[in-house]
């Protein structure tokens, strides 16, 4: 009898890049070079405990491309961390920053230990090892580390001032979501959850969702987690369960957080709160909310639990939290995904933020960071959801067709002859079908012209499932950057010369625009 081996994660990764490759037209070629993961680094490196003795440590650093700009990538600490999940994050994390359009490619690097067993001097010790070994391929423009599971900005800071050394100088801009006093920014550490959290808010009014007070459940009170509700519940939302490793508690009336951290910091964990019932994770996945948070771990919910999921909308927190199998199920019962490619990329953009202003050496109050990331992550939503609707794919699909076709298109630039089969403007650019086309008459002649061009040509840009003039388009704004709106006005131009002259040549020529 045949044995089923259940798919590695890697394995699960490149099925969603094959899935999200066919979608575009990716030719074989390109697929070949964006399957798989550029460079992987292993590293075994004696660290010296407290008591006396010597304890080898194995780690990773993957790159899985650089076709946008330099890696980036969180370092993760965690005894069951494995190559195969660490080249999985980093081929994630190249859809996510290209997704939310941040000129990065993907990384990931990790060490398998148990931080909570170590003692502070044995944590610096690893982590100043661990940069040593790495050093080769980290910095401001090779590869930018951050946190991730069981690394915090006291770690990145350790990290920072290892490469610092071996340069001779303070390199700040090596490693993000580090400590403000030498370098990090403000707002780094709620980012993920306040990304999440705008998101969310977006989904709901894509979704009009009639009621009076949308209730939240939140799995996983960590970092994410506990940011999520507590902003969630700020901008009017009704938390009514969250939970931990340990279990979870529910109150259909509402949770006080602040009374729940209180108790939290004191139990160590939510179970046991006065004021509400003790629940499973695997129950509170199935309340009744409007909104359901996961943010622990991967696999939570699986082809086993989907069909008793009952929100009507899943912002996903944490990584692959929802598996491959579940898909399909949530979207044919009309549940609303908020993928993890952008639901947690709140992180990386204030990551971006940060790098940005340590090259700069010039930083910039929360309040600004804030408004950036809300433009940042909303833009990246409606585009994703404009690729949804009008593929008629479901929502993880259409950011990953949007993220390879970005990091192929940078790919194909660089390699002459290697890239995707000839598309038209419709499949390009996510156009409804079929298309509607204008007569133009340019003295005695008519030449016929699809709306699709003109909406591309007048800057027109979608807004939800609409579409609107904007100003922008030919202005120098803080949307758009100088050689963009150059771009359009030169595509204008030489399109409208070309209708006059020689209108069959614009199908071929025209440039691809990179949002």
């Amino acid at each position: 009898m045949a044995v089923e081996t259940r798919a590695s994660a890697f394995q699960t990764a490149q099925r969603r890049f094959d899935a999200a490759a066919d979608v575009i037209g990716l030719s074989d070629d390109a697929r070949l070079g964006l399957r798989d993961v550029k460079r992987e680094l292993t590293v075994h490196f004696p660290v010296r405990m407290d008591d006396g003795s010597v304890h080898v440590f194995t780690g990773w650093r993957v790159q899985h491309n650089i076709s946008r700009g330099p890696a980036k990538g969180g370092i993760r600490y965690h005894p069951s961390i494995t190559l195969d999940l660490v080249k999985a994050l980093a081929m994630l994390m190249t859809w996510k920053c290209a997704a939310v359009g941040l000129p990065y490619g993907g990384a990931k690097g990790a060490v398998a230990c148990e931080p909570s067993k170590l003692s502070p001097n044995e944590l610096e010790h690893l982590t100043r090892r661990y940069a040593t070994e790495i050093a080769i391929l980290i910095g401001p423009e090779k590869d930018i580390p951050a946190p991730d599971m069981g690394t915090n900005p006291q770690v990145m800071a350790w990290i920072m001032d290892t490469i610092s050394m071996h340069s001779g100088h303070s390199v700040t801009a090596s490693v993000t979501g580090k400590p403000v006093d030498v370098g990090g920014s403000e707002g780094r550490v709620d980012a993920p959850g306040r990304g999440a959290t705008y998101l969310t808010l977006e989904g709901l009014k894509y979704l009009h969702v009639d009621d009076e007070t949308p209730t939240v459940a939140v799995q996983g009170y960590g970092q994410v987690g506990r940011s999520t509700a507590r902003l969630l519940a700020e901008a009017g939302l009704n938390v009514v369960a969250v939970s931990d490793s340990r279990g979870g508690v529910y109150n259909p009336k509402g949770l006080d957080l602040a009374a729940l951290d209180e108790h939290r910091q004191v139990r160590g964990g939510v179970s046991g709160f006065k004021k509400a019932d003790n629940i499973t994770n695997p129950e509170l996945l199935e309340l009744p909310v409007t909104v359901l948070v996961p943010a622990a771990v991967q696999d939570q919910i699986t082809e086993e639990n989907a069909g008793r999921i009952r929100a009507r909308m899943i912002t996903e927190g944490a990584n692959a939290a929802v598996s491959p199998e579940a898909d399909p199920i949530l979207h044919d019962r009309n549940i609303f995904l908020v993928p993890d490619i952008i639901a947690n990329a709140g992180g990386v953009i204030v990551s971006y933020f940060e790098w940005v202003q340590d090259l700069q050496a010039f930083f910039w109050e929360e309040e600004e960071i804030n408004t950036k990331l809300h433009h940042v992550i909303t833009r990246a939503f409606y585009e994703i959801l404009h690729t949804s609707v009008n593929k008629r794919i479901d929502m993880r699909l259409a950011a990953y067709a949007l993220a390879v076709q970005r990091v192929a298109n940078a790919t194909t630039v660089k390699k002459a002859g290697v890239g995707t089969r000839p598309v038209s403007i419709n499949e390009r650019y996510g156009f409804e079908m079929p298309v509607r086309q204008y007569e133009v008459k340019i003295g005695d002649r008519v030449i016929r012209i699809d709306f699709a061009w003109v909406r591309l040509l007048l800057g027109l840009e979608p807004r939800g499932l609409k579409w609107h003039w904007t100003r922008e388009a030919f202005q120098n704004d803080t949307d758009r950057s100088n050689d963009l709106a150059l771009t359009r006005w030169r595509i204008v131009l030489v399109t409208w010369w070309d209708l006059l002259h020689n209108p069959n040549k614009i199908r071929a020529n025209l440039p691809e625009l990179e949002r």
